[in-house]
């Protein structure tokens, strides 16, 4: 390995991958790409229903869990993050949603000059190719492959039916004009498989770019200063510990776990957890890990009478079999699941400006992200808060960097959060009880337990965890407590940046991989020094 580059990228993810590819767009830019994981590549990831194998499991997979959760009764949490080329893009359920326009205004409010919905849009479609939908909220021609699922599942349109039956607002696009309503989601996939941001970004260069590096199985233990100034990573590589240096300057992509973690080994963060672990201070900065937000999430499962929905049984095996033909034939039907099938974006009251909760509609039971196994079939609702006001952090356990970090969500601990998850899950059980969807469920799992709305905040207690989303961690901003100012400049350091959800100030309304990729894509221009775009949206 060569041990100098212009620019080092630490964490192949879906930023990462984004900040490699654009800026080895310059023949005569240099770049690094280190990644912990593997190559992200071969059918356990490409095939899309194959999540069911890396989520529960450390294929592939981080597998992190928090520390107890004062607001869910003292559980842990469990924390699945990509370990590959991809990063969580490699074992997501691939739903492309953007977030709702009025989130990127907030940032914009916040101080992040460059930052509100008319200035990331353009990112958002330069990053996209849309495989169906080529009006003006959308892009055609972008790596990013966002198409309709290909599973010809009936769920689908029984899910919409049952909206229509709730009165509530049906969608065809979550990412366009109006966010608000039922749908079913749009998922990055070409032609059936998984299109991860390695995939979209990456692997197309990797062998025709003499000036990109990218470096597979390469934990990066700590960034090297010269003073305040970023000037190379110290990485463990084939079992042996190397410096490779950085011109320019060292980019942390690692996410909002890892990157405040790796800031903090590397003497970044706040001056008394950098000494409670003899860690020499680089910059006292009080912000590094602080303000992780997540989406706390529940899930309602129904055991069903339908073969559409999916499950284990003898009929099961015999269809998987047919299934498995199927896609190899045509790249279609039930392998290409993305099992969070349909989706919902709702107000838990008529007077709010946007939503304010998620549905993912699945066709099959989940139970505890899927590690524990039940038998027969069923179908299951997921129901989220878009915007907690609990705060949490990432924490040091120690001076390790082989070490998982501290993880606290801080699920539910603010009491607003509790209230409208209540109203959600209230919304949620209105539209798995329309008969379009009733019809089919033979047992309801939680009915006797959730009558009052006391019940129902025993149930969230003892239920809600993540559905995948933390973010804030490196937060953008110009107060005391931020991290990164506009350009994802770290505070009080020279020649070092974070690049990827962790700068987030607050949480989007969405899942959170394109808006990601779009930080990626914007972030390659500042870094370059392009106004690409002037600030624009539809009308």
């Amino acid at each position: 390995m060569k041990n100098s580059f212009d620019y080092l990228v630490v964490g192949g993810g879906s930023a990462g991958s984004v900040l490699a590819s654009r800026l080895t767009e310059d023949p005569d830019v240099t770049l690094c790409l280190f990644e912990a994981g593997g190559t992200g590549d071969g059918w356990a990831i490409n095939v899309p229903a194959a999540l069911v194998l890396m989520i529960p499991s450390k294929l592939n997979n981080w597998a992190f869990q928090t520390t107890p959760q004062k607001g869910l009764q003292g559980r842990r949490g469990y924390q699945p993050r990509g370990k590959a080329l991809g990063g969580s893009s490699a074992i997501n359920a691939m739903v492309y949603t953007r977030g709702h326009h009025s989130d990127y205004d907030d940032w914009a409010a916040l101080g992040n000059e460059g930052w509100a919905w008319n200035d990331v849009f353009p990112y958002f479609k330069r990053s996209e190719h849309n495989e169906r939908l080529g009006n003006e909220w959308h892009g055609r021609g972008g790596p990013l492959w966002v198409s309709d699922l290909r599973t010809d599942n009936p769920f689908q349109r029984r899910w919409l039916e049952a909206g229509r039956q709730c009165g509530l607002p049906i969608t065809d696009d979550f990412n366009g004009a109006e966010q608000e309503g039922v749908g079913i989601y749009q998922v990055t996939q070409k032609n059936g498989e998984r299109w991860s941001a390695a995939r979209a970004y990456l692997f197309p260069h990797m062998k025709a770019r003499d000036n990109l590096t990218v470096e597979t199985n390469a934990q990066v233990r700590r960034i090297v200063f010269d003073g305040k100034r970023a000037v190379g990573v110290e990485v463990t590589r084939a079992g042996s510990v190397e410096t490779v240096w950085a011109k320019k300057e060292v980019i942390l992509s690692a996410g909002a776990l890892q990157s405040p973690q790796l800031l903090m080994l590397s003497g970044v963060g706040p001056k008394d957890e950098l000494q409670r672990h003899g860690i020499k201070v680089v910059s006292d900065l009080p912000g590094v890990g602080k303000n992780l937000q997540d989406h706390p999430d529940v899930v309602v499962s129904y055991k069903a009478n339908s073969m559409d929905a999916l499950g284990v049984s003898v009929r099961g095996g015999i269809k998987t079999l047919r299934d498995i033909r199927q896609y190899r034939n045509s790249r279609r039907g039930t392998l290409t699941s993305n099992f969070a099938e349909g989706g919902a974006f709702l107000k838990t009251r008529p007077d709010l400006d946007r939503p304010d909760v998620q549905m993912h509609f699945v066709v099959a039971v989940v139970n505890d992200h899927g590690r524990k196994l039940q038998l027969g079939h069923g179908i299951s609702c997921h129901v989220c808060l878009l915007r907690p006001k609990s705060r949490g952090s990432v924490k040091l356990q120690s001076a390790d960097p082989l070490d998982a970090p501290l993880i606290d969500p801080a699920f539910l601990e603010h009491p607003d959060d509790l209230d409208v998850l209540v109203e959600g899950y209230k919304l949620t059980r209105r539209l798995m009880a329309a008969p379009a969807i009733s019809e089919f469920v033979t047992e309801d799992t939680f009915e006797s337990r959730s009558q009052s709305d006391e019940d129902i905040r025993a149930l969230l207690r003892e239920r809600t965890d993540t559905v995948y989303h933390p973010v804030g961690t490196c937060r953008m901003g110009s107060d005391e407590l931020a991290v990164v100012d506009s350009q994802l400049r770290v505070r009080g350091t020279e020649g070092l940046r974070v690049v990827d959800a962790s700068i987030m100030p607050t949480l989007v309304g969405a899942n959170t991989n394109a808006p990601t990729i779009m930080i990626g894509e914007k972030a390659s221009d500042l870094i370059r020094g392009i106004a690409r775009f002037p600030a624009t949206t539809p009308n």
